[in-house]
């Protein structure tokens, strides 16, 4: 099957490429440590120029091999690459964001190729404490176009990372956003705080430890808040109570009950009643399999897993910005 697009999903710290063919169906995929914060940096010729620029290194290495067997496919990158450290920098949409709105706002920068790289924009919420999203709308857009007529009107996106989103989504549009910086908590606390120095880490998932973790968090010990209960991951080791190996995943589970309770709290609130949404969770398998742990202990009933978001959401904005031709779009 001949491609029809090349698809790119351009982070901070890595890159992936996906060659998709008719329909949006993944023909060949790669995966590369060149995120925008660790460009390459040798230099080498591309097309019979001489060349540095950490992002037409990491775009060639990344495609260059499928535009060179197959000349003047599209191309499409949503993530960092758009960010004011990018490429070039893509403008956040407003919401409620959809993928008309956002396929219709695609920057383009031109490569040594030749071809342009449509880039795709971010998605700001303005309120008083402003939200913002790169990357994370394109793989929203991806599940919504799998869901049937009104499904998403009783639905939370989750995308479990550093920076955690929780998306409410009405009419096949991102309305609103959450987000928790959870991952990022859980690293500096590990690496540069005194609850590293008695953790030992390396050790296979201990589940049991994590749960007690949640449940912390959901306890009455947890209301007055995670800046309390944080420093029990030191000192119910230092009682003995919470082996090395058990810590890290203890503190996982703290930090994540505390997400996840503040946000049965705030989905309550806002939709007056006590019935929580159906959850779809977005993201590395061994994290979502955390957070649906998690969520069961925190009333959320219904969870799945979204599988090839990102390469459906990309197809899709290709689609909307006529970048590709599909039978429908004609």
């Amino acid at each position: 099957m001949l491609a029809q697009l090349i698809a790119l999903d351009w982070g901070t710290t890595s890159l992936r490429a996906y060659k998709l063919g008719f329909g949006g169906q993944v023909l060949e995929q790669r995966s590369l440590s060149s995120g925008i914060m660790q460009l390459p940096k040798t230099p080498r010729i591309i097309a019979g120029q001489a060349c540095a620029d950490g992002f037409e290194l990491a775009f060639d290495e990344a495609c260059g091999d499928w535009l060179d067997a197959q000349p003047g496919l599209p191309v499409i990158a949503c993530g960092m690459v758009g960010s004011a450290q990018g490429w070039r920098e893509a403008a956040y949409c407003d919401t409620p964001a959809n993928v008309a709105n956002l396929g219709t706002s695609l920057q383009t920068v031109r490569s040594l190729r030749g071809v342009d790289v449509h880039i795709v924009p971010g998605v700001i919420q303005r309120s008083r404490l402003p939200n913002v999203m790169r990357g994370e709308e394109t793989q929203v857009l991806g599940v919504l176009q799998n869901l049937p007529s009104g499904a998403g009107n009783d639905l939370l996106i989750g995308l479990p990372g550093s920076h955690s989103k929780w998306v409410e989504v009405a009419d096949g549009c991102i309305v609103h956003f959450d987000t928790f910086m959870t991952g990022e908590i859980f690293a500096v606390l590990s690496e540069h705080s005194i609850l590293g120095r008695t953790q030992q880490r390396g050790a296979s998932f201990d589940g049991e430890a994590f749960d007690r973790g949640v449940r912390v968090a959901l306890s009455a010990d947890g209301e007055i808040g995670p800046l309390s209960t944080l420093f029990s991951a030191r000192s119910l080791g230092l009682t003995g109570e919470l082996s090395a190996v058990a810590q890290p995943d203890y503190l996982s589970g703290l930090l994540i009950g505390h997400e996840l309770s503040a946000l049965a709290n705030v989905q309550r609130h806002r939709r007056n009643s006590v019935h929580l949404p159906s959850i779809v969770l977005i993201g590395n398998t061994q994290l979502c399999a955390r957070y649906s742990r998690a969520l069961d202990a925190c009333g959320f009933a219904r969870v799945t897993l979204a599988e090839q978001a990102t390469e459906c959401g990309l197809w899709q904005l290709a689609v909307a910005a006529r970048l590709i031709t599909t039978p429908s779009s004609r």
